[in-house]
C-alpha cells in the first residue's frame, strides 16, 4: 500500500502540475526564477523571526517578489506555455521592480505628501493597479480582476448613478492616492496578511509536503477507515478535512488527495459522479475546519479584532458538524448499495504507520499549541522549523538541502496566486471604504428583507454564493466581509457569526451549481459528468448551508454567550439534526424511507438544529417517529425475507 501510495502521490503531484498554467523555465531562466523564489521565502521567515518591516514596506517587498515572480512564470494566454519569457512580461517585471522599489526608497516623502500625489506618484499607482490586475487575471482566472475594475469605475462614476447607490464621485488622483499610496488599497490589511500570516501557512504546507505529512495524512485515514463499509470515501473525508485546512485551496486539494481516493471509491462500488462529490465536499470544508481554516481565520482575526484563538474555538463545532453531515451521507449511501470496504490487504497497517509516521505529527501538534500560546505569525515560523526537525528524527524520512530548498521554492510559487487575489481584493476594499459602498449596500439588502433577519440572511447567503463562486477563499471572504456583514451586525447579529456565515457561504460556492469548481475538478478525476457531481456535492455540503443560520440566529453552537449546559444539549441535538438531513436527503437510515418518514426526518433536521426547548422536543418527537416507522419497516421486510426463504 505504501508503495501504492509513493506512485498516486506523483500521479497527484502531475496532475496538479496539468492544471498549472505556469512556465516551465529551463536553464538559466529556470535557475534565476528558482532563486528569486527561495530568496522570498527566506525574507518572509527573516521578517517573522526579527520583526516585520513598516507594514507599507513589507508589502511592498512582498508584491515585488510576488509580481516579478509571477511574470516570469504566468503567460497571457493560458496555453501559451513555452520555454521563454518575452520581451513584454520583461518589460511587465521592470515596472514591478520600479513601483515597489519606488515606495521602498521615496516612502517618508509619500507619507509627507499625503493626499497630495505629484505626477510620479500617479504614473506609478496607475502602473501598479494595471500589473495588479493583470497578475491576478493570469493567476486566479479573470473574475476577481473584472470585479475590481468594476469598482473602480463605481468609485470613479458615483456621480452618475442614479438612486441609493450613486454617491460624489472620486477623481483619478483621490482614487490612486487611496489604492497606491496608503495602506487602505492595494497595499491593505488582505496584502498586508498575505505578506505574513498567510504566506508563512503556504510555506509551511509546502514544508509538509516534502517531508511526507501529507502522505501519513492519507496512510493513516486509510488505516483506520478503509476497512469500513464505504471505507474509500470516509477516508478520503479525514484526509481532505486534514489537508484542506492546511492547503487553502478546495480545488488543488480536490485534484492532489481525490488522485488517490477517488479511484479507490469507484473500485468499491460509488459511482464516479458520487465520488467526485465526496472529495470536492470534503475538501471544501477544509476551509472551514480550524485550525487554519485555509489562512480565513487570521484575516477574519484582523478584521474583527476578534481574537485568534477565540475564532478558532467557535468554529470547531459547526465545522466538526459539516463533517459529521458530509460521513452521515457516505455511509447511507454505502449502506443502501450494500457496499464493502479495501480488504485488509490493501490497507496500511494502522501500527506500522503510527510507528512509521508518528514524528511527522510533531508539527501540526505544535502549530495548534503555538497558535494559542504565540502569534499565528510566530506559530508558522516556528511550525516550518520543526517539520524540518521532525523529518530529521528518522532516516526514512529525512529531507536534505535540496528538498529544503526546494520547499522555499514551491512556498513562494504557491503564494502567487492568493497574494495577487489579495492584492486585487484591496482595491475592492479601497473602493468599498473611499464610497461608503459596504454601509449603502447593507442599508440597501436590510431595507430590502424588510428587517426580517431570515430574510437578509437569505438574501446575504444568495449574494455570499454569487461572489463566491470562481474565487480563492481568501478573496472572497475579504470581499464578504467588507460587503455582506454589514447588513448582518446591523441586525445584531453576533460579529464573529455574521463573519462565519459570510464565509460558509463563500465556501461552499465551490461546491455549488452552476459554477462548483471544486466538483468539476473533483469531476474531472473520477471521469463523472460535471453537474452532476456538483449536484452530488450540494447535497453532500447541505449541512454547510444550514449551520449558518444556526449560529446566526444563536451564537450557542459557537460557544458564544452560553452555559456549558445549553452548548452540551445544542451539540447533542444537532448532531442529531445532521443525521436527521442525511436520512432525509439519502431516503435511507436504517433502511429505505418512503414519503411520510423522509419528511419526518427533514422536519427533525430544521427543528433539531434550531436552539431551544420548544424546537428540541418537537424533533426528538419526529425523529423518534421517524427511527420508528423504519424499525417496523425493516422488521416486516426480514418476515417477508425469511416466509420467502422457507
Amino acid at each position: 500500500m505504501s508503495n501504492n501510495l509513493t506512485e498516486n502521490n506523483m500521479n497527484s503531484e502531475s496532475e496538479a502540475e496539468e492544471v498549472d498554467s505556469t512556465r516551465n523555465l529551463t536553464d538559466k531562466l529556470g535557475k534565476i526564477v528558482f532563486v528569486i523564489a527561495v530568496v522570498m521565502s527566506l525574507f518572509h521567515l527573516w521578517t517573522a523571526a526579527t520583526g516585520i518591516m513598516i507594514a507599507h514596506k513589507q508589502r511592498a517587498v512582498h508584491l515585488l517578489f510576488v509580481l516579478v515572480l509571477g511574470f516570469s512564470l504566468y503567460p497571457a494566454k493560458k496555453n501559451k506555455k513555452d520555454a521563454k519569457i518575452p520581451i513584454y512580461d520583461w518589460v511587465f517585471i521592470g515596472l514591478s521592480v520600479i513601483i515597489n522599489s519606488y515606495i521602498l526608497i521615496f516612502y517618508e516623502d509619500l507619507v509627507r505628501r499625503g493626499a497630495q500625489p505629484t505626477t510620479l506618484d500617479m504614473i506609478m499607482g496607475i502602473v501598479t493597479i494595471i500589473l495588479v490586475l493583470e497578475m491576478t487575471r493570469r493567476s486566479i482566472g479573470p473574475e476577481l480582476p473584472t470585479i475590481a475594475i468594476v469598482f473602480l469605475a463605481y468609485a470613479l462614476l458615483g456621480h452618475v448613478i442614479p438612486g441609493r447607490l450613486g454617491h460624489i464621485g472620486y477623481d483619478l488622483d483621490r482614487i490612486v492616492n487611496q489604492m497606491y499610496m496608503t495602506t487602505e488599497g492595494i497595499f491593505g490589511v488582505p496584502l498586508g496578511v498575505s505578506a505574513t500570516f498567510v504566506f508563512l501557512f503556504i510555506l509551511f504546507g509546502a514544508f509538509l509536503e516534502v517531508t511526507g505529512v501529507g502522505q501519513f495524512f492519507i496512510d493513516f485515514a486509510f488505516s483506520i477507515a478503509g476497512h469500513l463499509k464505504g471505507g474509500p470515501a470516509k477516508a478520503a473525508i479525514i484526509a481532505s478535512g486534514f489537508m484542506g485546512s492546511i492547503s487553502g485551496s478546495s480545488i488543488a486539494n480536490t485534484v492532489t488527495t481525490g488522485s488517490f481516493t477517488i479511484p479507490l471509491m469507484k473500485r468499491v462500488g460509488y459511482h464516479p459522479n458520487f465520488s467526485g462529490a465526496v472529495e470536492a465536499a470534503a475538501s471544501t470544508g477544509g476551509q472551514i475546519l480550524p485550525p487554519i481554516m485555509g489562512a480565513a481565520a487570521f484575516i477574519m482575526a484582523e478584521f474583527t479584532g476578534i481574537a485568534y484563538v477565540q475564532i478558532i474555538v467557535a468554529a470547531l463545532i459547526p465545522a466538526m458538524l459539516y463533517y459529521l453531515g458530509v460521513l452521515t451521507m457516505v455511509h447511507l449511501e454505502a449502506s443502501k448499495q450494500g457496499l464493502t470496504g479495501l480488504s485488509k490487504s490493501e490497507i496500511p497497517d494502522f501500527k506500522k504507520v503510527i510507528k512509521d509516521g508518528f514524528h511527522l505529527i510533531i508539527p501540526i501538534v505544535g502549530i495548534v499549541i503555538l497558535l494559542v500560546i504565540r502569534s499565528p505569525l510566530a506559530a508558522a515560523y516556528y511550525s516550518i522549523l520543526l517539520a524540518i526537525f521532525s523529518s530529521l528524527l528518522r532516516k526514512h524520512t529525512r529531507i536534505d538541502l535540496k528538498k529544503i530548498l526546494y520547499a522555499l521554492e514551491q512556498g513562494a510559487k504557491k503564494a502567487i496566486g492568493v497574494a495577487a487575489a489579495c492584492a486585487c481584493a484591496g482595491i475592492i476594499v479601497g473602493v468599498v471604504t473611499l464610497s461608503g459602498l459596504g454601509t449603502t449596500f447593507a442599508n440597501l439588502v436590510i431595507n430590502l428583507a424588510g428587517g426580517y433577519l431570515l430574510l437578509t440572511l437569505f438574501l446575504t447567503m444568495i449574494a455570499s454564493i454569487i461572489l463566491g463562486m470562481g474565487l480563492p477563499t481568501t478573496a472572497k471572504y475579504i470581499i464578504l466581509a467588507t460587503m455582506a456583514v454589514p447588513a448582518l451586525t446591523g441586525l445584531e447579529v453576533h460579529l464573529l457569526a455574521a463573519h462565519l456565515f459570510v464565509l460558509y457561504f463563500g465556501v461552499v460556492a465551490d461546491v455549488t451549481p452552476p459554477v462548483a469548481l471544486a466538483a468539476y475538478a473533483g469531476a474531472g478525476v473520477a471521469g463523472g459528468n460535471s453537474f452532476k457531481t456538483g449536484v452530488n456535492a450540494l447535497k453532500l455540503g447541505l449541512a454547510g448551508f444550514i449551520i449558518p443560520y444556526v449560529f446566526a440566529v444563536s451564537p450557542t453552537i459557537l460557544l458564544i454567550d452560553t452555559t456549558f449546559l445549553q452548548a452540551t444539549i445544542a451539540i447533542i441535538t444537532a448532531v442529531l439534526g445532521v443525521i436527521g438531513l442525511g436520512s432525509a436527503v439519502q431516503k435511507y437510515l436504517i433502511t429505505h424511507t418512503k414519503f411520510y418518514d423522509q419528511v419526518l426526518f427533514l422536519l427533525s433536521a430544521l427543528t433539531l438544529l434550531v436552539p431551544g426547548i420548544t424546537s428540541d422536543i418537537g424533533g426528538v418527537v419526529c425523529f423518534g417517529l421517524a427511527l420508528g416507522i423504519q424499525y417496523m419497516r425493516k422488521k416486516q421486510d426480514q418476515q417477508v425475507t425469511s416466509s420467502e426463504s422457507a
